[in-house]
């Protein structure tokens, strides 16, 4: 996937609004991949409904969503698990991980499906963030920021044209949002992909190409 295209697209919540005053919103909009974007916005005006959106897990949006030119809307059930395999990878807001299974065994679980990291490459990513002695602790006993770095280490098991990161840093402070930026973008980088980035304010310090405000 090279392009992903926005045209007229709006959350149908906001359809009785005529004020949405937007870069996003009702506009044209190309987001390509082996770029760096930021989406910054308020809460509650869309930003995490737009990672929805593009990952398929919502179609509650007028306008058209666009992969290469082809409609979302078109894409069949069964081709979405492969899109999320293959093609994009998503760090959740609420990060949706799994709070009976150690910060290991959630990262496992993705891995065990793609098959993509070796161990010695994960553990070395748990080193840099700061987490290796939380390896065999149940996420449920972890701290919310700490459970964010988890999130990215799975996000970062699995190929992708694109990386969706809804504020992946919020509860982050400076020294580790630096680590994660470094660790998202190396890896962004060297599979040639696309990085969308959603913030309310407190986001990484990264060289992003085009800022959008919601």
């Amino acid at each position: 996937m090279n392009k992903i295209t926005l045209h007229n697209t709006l959350p149908l919540v906001f359809a009785q609004r005529p004020d949405v005053a937007s870069d996003l919103w009702r506009q044209d909009v190309c987001f390509e991949r082996g770029h760096l974007y930021l989406i910054e916005a308020a809460s509650g005006t869309g930003k995490s409904s737009l990672c929805a959106f593009l990952a398929g897990y919502r179609r509650d949006y007028s306008g058209t969503i666009a992969f290469d030119g082809r409609d979302i809307r078109q894409v069949h059930t069964f081709e979405w698990t492969g899109i999320r395999r293959r093609q994009l990878s998503l760090i959740f807001q609420e990060l949706r991980l799994f709070p009976e299974l150690t910060a290991w065994e959630n990262v496992q679980l993705k891995n065990q499906l793609t098959h993509f990291k070796r161990d010695t490459e994960l553990a070395t990513w748990f080193e840099a963030l700061g987490i290796a002695d939380k390896r065999d602790t149940l996420l449920g006993q972890m701290s919310f920021g700490q459970q964010q770095r988890v999130a990215l280490i799975r996000a970062l098991c699995q190929p992708f044209d694109f990386l969706l990161a809804d504020e992946p840093v919020s509860h982050l402070d400076p020294a580790n949002c630096h680590i994660v930026g470094e660790l998202m973008m190396n890896e962004a980088r060297r599979q040639g992909a696309g990085v969308i980035v959603t913030s309310i304010g407190h986001h990484m310090d990264l060289p992003y190409e085009k800022t959008f405000k919601l």
